[in-house]
C-alpha cells in the first residue's frame, strides 16, 4: 500500500509506544507554558560564556523563561546573575544587550546598575545603594536595606561557561547535572581559557526540540553534502550515540577527512588541548543545548522557546584565549566554513527545522513523529531521542506519544 486516507494516515504506526511522538509535543500552546514553568524555570541554563563578560562591570542580559535575566561581573572579578526587574515597580533595569557599568551613562551611575526610571541604583552584588528621595518619600517605613534585586543561582563552570537557574533549590547541583556528559571533553575544555570569536543568532518558526532534534540524530546527514564528503566511512558509522542521565546525549568522535572536501584542508594544527587531529564531539543538553567541538573550533547552541513554535537559536564560536592573530584568524575560517551564515552545514539545519515547524503550526492536525531507528546505538540510530523524550516525559508527566496521558517509563528505553 502506498499512498493513504485519511484514517490510515492517522493511525498509529507499527512501532514501540516509545519509538513515536505526536507532533501536539511541538506545537500545543498549554503544554507549551508548561514547559517553561516546568522545565526551563527549574534547570540549569548556559546563558553565554564568561569571556563576554571579561573586565570588572562588564555585563550581558538575555531571558530565562520569560524572565529578564542581567550576568555582570563584580570589582571581586566573580560572575553574578540577577533578575533584571527594579524592585521598587517592575521596570527592566538595563536594556542594552551587553555592556558596562564602569562608566557613568546619561541615566545612571558609573558602577551601578540604575533603573532609568526613578533612579534606584544597585552595585555588582544586586544590593539597593541608591533610592532617590527616600526619606522623603518613605520616611522610616521602607529603606535601600529592605530591597534589592533578585539574586539567581549562577556558576562559571564547563570551559568558562556561565550557567544559571531560577530555582533557588534546583533538584540537582550543576555538577551533578552536567558533569558526567561533558567527561569526554572536560580535560580539553578546561585545559586553558577559552574565549568567544564568533555570535549570531536565529529565529525559526519551529519548537525548540526540533533544533534538539536535529542536533541529537545524524541520520539527517543525508541533507549535508560536506558531511557525507568528509565522513561517509566505517568509523563515521560506529561513531556511538551514549545515553546520559538528565536526558543527556554525548556522539562519539571520530577523525574527520577535511581535505576530501575541495578547497579544505586538515585542521589538526589548530586542534584543541588533548584531542587526536580532526575529531569531532557533540555534547547534547537536556532540554535543548548544544557543545559541537569539531577539533579547532567549539561551536555553542543556546535555544530561548519564544511559543510553542517559534524559538531563537544563538549560537557561539569558541577558541583559544592565547591565539596569536593568525590562529585566530584560521579557526574563524574554520568555524565559519562549516557554522558560518556561508557554511557548509548550519544553514541546512535551519531550512530543516523550519521545514518541519511549517507543518507542525499551533492548531495544524496532530501527526506521528517517528523515533524508530535502531542501529546498535550507533550514528544513525534514534535512541538519543528516545532517550531525550523519556526524560521530557518525566518532567511534564505526559507520555510523548499520547500526551494528554500521565507518563510511565518505557521499558525498552530503561534497557537502551
Amino acid at each position: 500500500m502506498a499512498a493513504k486516507n485519511h484514517a490510515q494516515w492517522l493511525s498509529e504506526p507499527k512501532l514501540k509506544a516509545n519509538e513515536w511522538v505526536d507532533s501536539r509535543i511541538y506545537s500545543d500552546p498549554q503544554i507549551y507554558e508548561e514547559e517553561i514553568e516546568k522545565i526551563f524555570s527549574k534547570t540549569w541554563i548556559p546563558v553565554c560564556h564568561e569571556s563576554e563578560l571579561p573586565k570588572a562591570y562588564d555585563f550581558r542580559t538575555m531571558s530565562i523563561a520569560r524572565e529578564p535575566v542581567i550576568v555582570c561581573r563584580g570589582p571581586d572579578n566573580e560572575v553574578r546573575a540577577f533578575l533584571n526587574v527594579c524592585p521598587h515597580r517592575g521596570m527592566i533595569i538595563e536594556r542594552r544587550p551587553a555592556g558596562s557599568f564602569l562608566e557613568g551613562q546619561p541615566s545612571g551611575n558609573p558602577k551601578r546598575m540604575t533603573c532609568m526610571f526613578h533612579a534606584w541604583q544597585y552595585d555588582m552584588r544586586g544590593n539597593c545603594v541608591y533610592i532617590s528621595r527616600e526619606k522623603e518619600g518613605f520616611q522610616d517605613r521602607l529603606c535601600k536595606e529592605d530591597v534589592g534585586l533578585r539574586r539567581l543561582r549562577c556558576e562559571v563552570k564547563f570551559g568558562g561557561f556561565v550557567w544559571v537557574n531560577l530555582d533557588d533549590n534546583p533538584k540537582v547541583s550543576l555538577e551533578d547535572w552536567a558533569a558526567p556528559a561533558f567527561g569526554c571533553l572536560r580535560k580539553t575544555l578546561d585545559a586553558e581559557p577559552l574565549e568567544v570569536f564568533h555570535y549570531h543568532k536565529a529565529i525559526v518558526n519551529a519548537n525548540y526540540k526540533l533544533w534538539h532534534d536535529t542536533n541529537c540524530e545524524f541520520y539527517h546527514d543525508f541533507m549535508h553534502y560536506h558531511n557525507r564528503v568528509t565522513g561517509f566511512n566505517d568509523a563515521y558509522f560506529a561513531r556511538k550515540n551514549e545515553s546520559f542521565e538528565h536526558g543527556h546525549i554525548v556522539v562519539g568522535t571520530f577523525e574527520v577527512n577535511y581535505e576530501k572536501y575541495e578547497g579544505f584542508d586538515s585542521r589538526a594544527a589548530l586542534s584543541f588541548p588533548h584531542l587526536p587531529p580532526n575529531q569531532w564531539y557533540m555534547i547534547d543538553m537536556f532540554p535543548g543545548m548544544n557543545f559541537n567541538l569539531r577539533g579547532s573550533a567549539l561551536r555553542c547552541d543556546i535555544v530561548t522557546p519564544l511559543g510553542p513554535d517559534k524559538v531563537m537559536i544563538e549560537f557561539r564560536g569558541l577558541g583559544l584565549k592565547r591565539d596569536t592573530s593568525e590562529e585566530r584568524q584560521t579557526r574563524i575560517n574554520h568555524h565559519n566554513s562549516i557554522w558560518g551564515p556561508f557554511g557548509r552545514n548550519l544553514h541546512e539545519d535551519l531550512i530543516g527545522v523550519q521545514g518541519q515547524g511549517t507543518t507542525m503550526q499551533t492548531g495544524s492536525e496532530p501527526r506521528r513523529i517517528l523515533h524508530g531507528r535502531h542501529e546498535n546505538q550507533t550514528i544513525h540510530d534514534e535512541n538519543g531521542m528516545r532517550h531525550y523524550y523519556e526524560e521530557w516525559g518525566r518532567w511534564m508527566n505526559r507520555m510523548p506519544n499520547h500526551p494528554e496521558q500521565p507518563y510511565a517509563e518505557a521499558v525498552s528505553v530503561a534497557a537502551e
